[in-house]
């Protein structure tokens, strides 16, 4: 016999494609839906299903956005320095890190194990961007990643070469963390990227 009506055993399989959510985590989910007030489950419902309609990239740096634009280039106050992320969610970080200059989303970063190259990415566009905003500094901000590190290097040879005043983020030893316990190339990458104090 089947434990849960059809509809349910469908959203809880719908819920398991989510990533983090396994059978326990989407069954509790579904519990606390049913036991939800109606207008605020109507009113999640139609937000998912305006989600796909109303969040579209912006056309300047490639961000996730409601509008052509986002707000983080619509904004006028911002600095003048870009920093080249991989992905939104990077947008995300440094802003919560405090960052106030502007971003440029790359949609990825040079794989060449799973063929994504520079034509892939959103380069042709920074290239583009950079030459009508002219930025006092362009920040590569990709992950310490080996296909990260490639798409920087990339990228930093491409801008030097142009005349930008490029720069990189520093990796190394996360706060708080101690040196017994880091692996050998992130001690080496602190050490590399060690500032004067």
């Amino acid at each position: 016999m089947e434990t849960y009506p059809p509809i349910i055993r469908t959203i809880i399989e719908q819920l398991r494609k989510l990533p983090g959510i396994g059978t326990k985590s989407a069954e509790r989910i579904v519990e606390f839906l049913l036991e939800m007030d109606e207008d605020e489950l109507v009113s999640l419902a139609d937000n998912l299903r305006n989600l796909r309609q109303n969040i579209k990239l912006c056309k300047n740096c490639f961000s996730i956005s409601q509008h052509e634009i986002c707000q983080v280039c619509s904004d006028t106050t911002r600095e003048r320095r870009i920093a080249v992320v991989e992905e939104y969610r990077d947008v995300i970080a440094m802003e919560k890190a405090g960052f106030r200059g502007r971003y440029h989303v790359l949609r990825g970063k040079i794989n060449p194990l799973e063929k994504v190259s520079v034509d892939n990415l959103t380069i042709k566009d920074l290239l583009e961007r950079l030459e009508k905003e002219r930025p006092d500094e362009v920040i590569i901000a990709t992950n310490p990643t080996p296909e990260g590190e490639t798409t920087a290097q990339y990228l930093i040879g491409l801008l030097k070469a142009r005349n930008y005043f490029v720069s990189r983020i520093a990796t190394g030893i996360p706060v708080g963390a101690e040196m017994e316990y880091t692996d050998p190339e992130t001690l080496r990458k602190s050490i590399e990227n060690r500032r004067k104090t």
